[in-house]
């Protein structure tokens, strides 16, 4: 990097002037920092400023930057330099807002300034500007895979933007469950009457699209390849056989219901009186809205709609989860007879009685045509000849053994099972769940693989991680619900409607719009070679050196998305395309052989070593803490504009991921002297905010085996400390961060200072 020439710009706006002395910081950023230009400005961020760096980079042949303002998530548009490696040192935030402005904070306050204008040239100096990879390709096509409400809605979308589109449904039709039914759930206000489902026109729609290739029973046999670059094969029914390049891929394969044989009890299976909504539907669309009890064809006078048939179940042996549409489903079956029929009597017995996306509107309606909503728990569902006696817990009444007797029809609201494919982490799960006591799990894996029974891949990735993509623990398509709800752990691949979670058709055309319009920038970042979410926009990727790799796998397991394979000598294989740069890979090596152009061990690193550490006379200790780029420094940031205090000792670096952590970091920094090394990052478990998925969880295990360093060190193990942080925690860190330096104070300085 001998033709590095680095520029230190010290802003004095926003109250820096005023608080610190910027004329020593330049000092510090040109001795000691080693900027060959240094220069302060009033208003870095306007237009003047702005210029004056330009100026540099075009007329100085400055290479990299370095600028002390405000935090690195702030005027990202005004320096936005991409010709130039550059690092923000965070004076604003990171400093004068989170100091007291008294006189008594004044020396320590610079000294926090200082440290950070040496760790932002510190950092720059180990960047590369990224040029991004010279292998991208670009594909203007999407594959939807199913043919649903959620598939065809994805597919419409996709080729409004005008993008192509390869539609693969397995059946002989379009439309899936919503071209199964009889009407819909309303969709807008006034929420009175169930409506047409529209699906007829959506199909329509897709047959006179150019954009759109449709295979009919039809299914993937085999996906290869990475965003921008994915070869599919289709099968087909009839023997052909196709293969389509795409740039991304939406999976909306939609769910089943769940069984109703596993309800005996429910007389499903012992009386043709006792269907399912779809058995309903299926009767209410053959009779065009006159249904006839499916015995005899006789007149249906009393129907009876359970709720929660399977669903809710706390033994274990049923659905867990609601599955949110069923209320609103039976509301709107319950319609279909007293539109016919004023005078059928229709019963709804239900627990809890939930009606999303519509407030109460529909179900007030129901009540105003005479339907009759009774709060219990139906136990039993008896046959008596052509009709069936049902018993319930009246909850209202307290009534067990409640009944309702000569039902002609009843019901059961038995809930949503994605069709996920292969569940790649199923034995996994079910081993933790053994070693916890609950062996229900692997005696289910036990008993499907004695009878020969396998599960059916939806996608056949060709992937090491498995052929279908990584489940949550109801088989629903793994995806971060609060922060990317489309997202799956395979970039470039995305869930849309019920295979993501339990929905109605409303949310699943919702959700659809939202993964089409993910996958086209999928495609659109592969296009130029940029990062997908969180970092949007990267143009680095990762790289080895060769000759220190120990061919230990370590990163091609750890890696959350799927993106690294070995090659015919057993070296990683970087998918760039797949790569997230979250960094996992590069936190997991242990001979630290792995980087990235402008995250490396090296750029955190020698911000470590940066830092001005006092001796240990001075009582002043320095603790640094590794931050969460996408939670735990935001809410740092949110901390000081609210003004919260914290200690002026710590020293703040930003990582991507916990997951990128590399043990390294921490060795340095205890054997450079530091007091304590603090970590936040995001929650992982099964409800895991990690923007990773996976890192802060990893991050959790690697640190578990600190403390046996640490005492192999001499040193207390309190001096290493790992928290859950969450971007709502802007009140909760700063305290975390007084509470730790307060530890520090108690167990006494390092006895590595100096050394």
């Amino acid at each position: 990097m001998a033709d590095q020439k680095i520029a230190a710009y010290i802003c004095q706006g926003c109250g820096l002037g005023e608080r610190l002395d910027t004329v020593d910081l330049a000092k510090v950023a040109q001795k000691e920092g080693k900027a060959h230009v240094v220069r302060e400005h009033e208003f870095l961020c306007n237009v003047d400023g702005v210029k004056t760096i330009q100026n540099d980079i075009d007329s100085e042949g400055v290479t990299h930057i370095m600028i002390a303002a405000c935090s690195r998530r702030a005027k990202a548009e005004a320096f936005y330099f991409p010709a130039v490696a550059m690092s923000r040192a965070n004076l604003r935030e990171g400093v004068i807002w989170c100091q007291p402005d008294t006189d008594e904070a004044r020396e320590t306050t610079q000294e926090m300034a200082a440290d950070y204008v040496r760790m932002g040239c510190a950092e720059v100096k180990k960047m590369i500007q990224p040029q991004g990879n010279p292998g991208a390709v670009r594909n203007n096509r999407i594959l939807v895979v199913g043919g649903g409400m959620s598939g065809m809605t994805a597919a419409l979308q996709a080729a409004k933007a005008g993008y192509g589109v390869v539609l693969v449904e397995k059946a002989g039709q379009l439309g899936g469950w919503a071209g199964k039914i009889y009407k819909r759930i309303p969709s807008r206000s006034p929420y009175q009457d169930p409506q047409d489902t529209g699906v007829e026109e959506m199909v329509k729609a897709i047959e006179t699209d150019s954009r759109i290739k449709v295979y009919l029973n039809a299914v993937v046999a085999k996906t290869g390849g990475a965003p921008g670059r994915f070869q599919v094969e289709v099968g087909q029914e009839s023997g052909a056989a196709g293969t389509e390049e795409v740039g991304a891929i939406v999976q909306a394969t939609g769910f089943s219901l769940y069984d109703a044989n596993n309800l005996p009890e429910l007389g499903y299976g012992k009386s043709a009186n006792v269907v399912d909504q779809a058995g309903l539907e299926k009767l209410a669309k053959e009779g065009n809205g006159a249904i006839r009890r499916p015995s005899d064809g006789g007149e249906v006078k009393t129907v009876v709609f359970v709720q929660c048939a399977g669903q809710r179940d706390a033994s274990g042996k049923h659905l867990a989860y609601c599955s949110g549409s069923c209320c609103n489903t039976s509301i709107k079956q319950a319609m279909y007879f007293k539109d016919a029929n004023p005078d059928v009597n229709t019963v709804v017995i239900f627990d809890d009685l939930r009606t999303p996306g519509n407030g109460e509107d529909f179900y007030r309606s129901a009540q105003n045509k005479g339907v009759t909503f009774t709060k219990g728990k139906v136990s039993a569902v008896e046959a008596t000849g052509n009709t069936c006696k049902v018993t319930f817990h009246d909850l209202i009444l307290n009534d067990q053994n409640a009944t309702i007797v000569d039902a002609d029809l009843v019901v059961l609201a038995t809930g949503q099972v994605p069709n996920s494919g292969v569940d790649i982490d199923a034995k996994l799960k079910a081993e933790v769940a053994a070693a916890n006591g609950d062996t229900s799990l692997l005696e289910a894996i036990e008993a499907q693989e004695a009878s020969g029974q396998k599960p059916i891949s939806v996608l056949n990735l060709d992937y090491r991680q498995g052929p279908d993509m990584p489940q949550l623990k109801y088989g629903f398509n793994d995806s971060h619900f609060i922060c990317f709800p489309y997202e799956t752990r395979r970039t470039g691949i995305y869930a849309a409607g019920p295979v993501r979670r339990p929905m109605d058709m409303v949310q699943a055309a919702e959700d659809a719009t939202g993964a089409a319009m993910k996958a086209i920038q999928a495609l659109e970042n592969a296009a130029v070679g940029r990062a997908a979410h969180p970092r949007s926009g990267d143009l680095s990727y990762p790289s080895f050196r060769i000759e220190g790799c120990t061919q230990c796998k370590r990163c091609t397991v750890e890696c959350p998305f799927g993106a690294i394979d070995e090659d015919e000598k057993r070296y990683p294989q970087f998918n760039e395309p797949r790569c997230r740069r979250c960094g996992t890979c590069m936190g997991a090596c242990p001979v630290r052989v792995i980087s990235f152009e402008n995250y490396s061990v090296d750029t955190v690193g020698s911000q470590i070593k940066a830092v001005d550490v006092p001796d240990e006379f001075s009582e002043k200790p320095r603790i640094l803490l590794l931050a969460c780029e996408n939670d735990a420094y935001p809410a740092l940031d949110m901390a000081a504009m609210n003004r919260e205090i914290y200690s002026a000792f710590v020293r703040i670096i930003p990582v991507r991921c916990l997951g990128s952590v590399n043990t390294i970091w921490i060795t340095d920094a205890l054997n450079s002297g530091y007091d304590g090394v603090m970590m936040m990052g995001c929650k992982h478990g099964d409800d895991y905010q990690c923007h990773f998925v996976k890192g802060s969880e990893l991050a959790s295990y690697r640190m578990s085996k600190v403390d046996d360093t640490l005492k192999g060190m001499g040193l207390e193990v309190e001096r290493v400390r790992t928290f859950e942080a969450a971007i709502t925690d802007i009140e909760r860190l700063p305290k975390l961060i007084n509470e730790y330096a307060a530890v520090i104070r108690e167990i006494g300085m390092s006895p590595f200072k100096g050394f």
